[in-house]
């Protein structure tokens, strides 16, 4: 049986005395889903930043792909994508130079930037400054980013935002599945239950940093999902 991809055991983070995190705990296997919800404030965000190293756990046991973090967070980095709620783009680059200058981080080829615009259907605006380009077009790129180095984890805040169905169909698959064909191992933080509880494997409800709410998809509730925004 394969390690798990993503350890947590009584993980609390704070900002000052106030635990944004407090006491989560799971275990993802690798190529599966974890679906997090709850209202504004619940920690969803912390959570991410976490697991993308670029917050530090005050205390508890995190293990991504093996590794554990704060320790090990240097091995990690290379190997997770992350789609935060900012775009984490430059607004006066294109978005050829963004992704670009990602691919040179991440040794991956020209080809590859060439190959995700059009992708997202922005193959003909890559040379445009973000700054110009519609709040839809600004998350096509993103994903593009997000997905450049085709990353063993994704870490996705509310991927589509922004999106009208058309995109959403452009970028569903970029963030589905690796360019080997196997399922990604991602965590996506959501507060749309109708859409986003079908691709759980794994259901987090958290509010005030508290999780409330920990089980396998197919046995949660809509219903359920809307007791935490109560």
């Amino acid at each position: 049986m394969s390690a798990p991809a993503l350890e947590l055991s009584g993980l609390i983070r704070r900002y000052g005395e106030r635990e944004a995190l407090s006491g989560v705990g799971l275990s993802l296997p690798p190529g599966r889903t974890l679906v997090v919800f709850g209202p504004n404030g619940a920690g969803k965000t912390t959570l991410l930043r976490v697991l993308a190293t670029l917050l530090r756990p005050h205390s508890g046991r995190v293990r991504v792909l093996g590794s554990d973090l704060p320790e090990d967070a240097w091995a990690v980095r290379g190997r997770v994508g992350l789609l935060a709620h900012e775009p984490l783009l430059y607004r006066e680059l294109s978005g050829a130079e963004n992704l670009r200058y990602h691919a040179r981080l991440h040794r991956v080829s020209e080809a590859r930037v060439t190959e995700l615009l059009d992708a997202v259907a922005l193959g003909g605006r890559a040379d445009e400054p973000v700054r110009t380009l519609s709040r839809g077009m600004v998350q096509r790129v993103a994903v593009a980013r997000a997905v450049l180095h085709d990353p063993e984890l994704l870490l996705l805040d509310e991927p589509y935002a922004n999106l009208d169905p058309a995109a959403i169909e452009l970028v569903a698959p970029l963030i589905g599945v690796g360019g080997d064909g196997r399922r990604r191992t991602r965590v996506l933080c959501s507060h749309d239950p109708g859409r986003d509880l079908a691709e759980a494997d794994l259901v987090l409800g958290l509010r005030g940093g508290r999780p409330e709410l920990l089980a396998d998809a197919a046995s949660v509730t809509p219903a359920e999902i809307a007791e935490l925004y109560r």
